[in-house]
């Protein structure tokens, strides 16, 4: 469990910001459960999706997400894994390849999400991108509700991994604005 408790560049939850927050939102909390049902919805919640108001924001660091209260689902899930790996709890990134037609018309793409160790449960995938109309993602262990369903020619990516993929970091560098990123969405074939 040792590689999904690290710090890197993009999980950077040593800055002091991250670790004010991960532990504001671990007060009264009694287990790990609770401390990561409350970080979820914070990002879920607090921090807005990119793609859904249309932001010119640049958000891959965990520290950029927060400081701009803003990011992709990538950089939403960057932030959720820095929060509850800085209260100790092993997180992971997942990606699922999906349709993103809400930008463009028979295009797919990946999609950012977290797997969460509790000790109760085992390995439990939660999706923070924020619930809009036909999007409802919820904390509900042992019962997955991501934000989306799969359909045709989308599927899950196998494996719980503890930093980014690279065409992640690639395409959030290169695409600095919701224009470039919504024609250049990573992928994974």
């Amino acid at each position: 469990m040792q590689e999904y408790l690290k710090e890197d560049e993009i999980i950077d939850f040593s800055n002091p910001d991250i670790q004010k927050l991960a532990k504001e939102l671990a007060k009264e909390c009694t287990n790990d459960e609770q401390i990561a049902k409350k970080c979820f919805l914070y990002v879920r919640d607090e921090i807005r999706h990119v793609g859904d108001y249309k932001l010119d924001i640049q958000s891959i660091s965990a520290s950029d997400v927060l400081k701009n209260k803003a990011g992709w689902c990538y950089a939403k899930a960057h932030l959720l894994a820095a929060l509850l790996r800085a209260n100790g709890i092993p997180t992971a990134l997942c990606y699922q390849r999906l349709s993103c037609s809400e930008y463009e018309k028979g295009i797919y793409c990946l999609h950012g999400l977290n797997g969460v160790y509790l000790k109760e449960h085992g390995w439990y995938r939660v999706d923070s991108r924020g619930n809009k109309e036909g999007v409802d993602a919820q904390f509900t262990p042992p019962i997955e509700k991501l934000a989306f369903e799969k359909g045709e020619n989308e599927y899950d990516i196998e494996g719980f991994f503890d930093k980014p993929l690279d065409v992640i970091i690639e395409k959030l560098e290169k695409n600095d604005t919701y224009e470039k990123m919504k024609g250049d969405f990573p992928d994974y074939k």
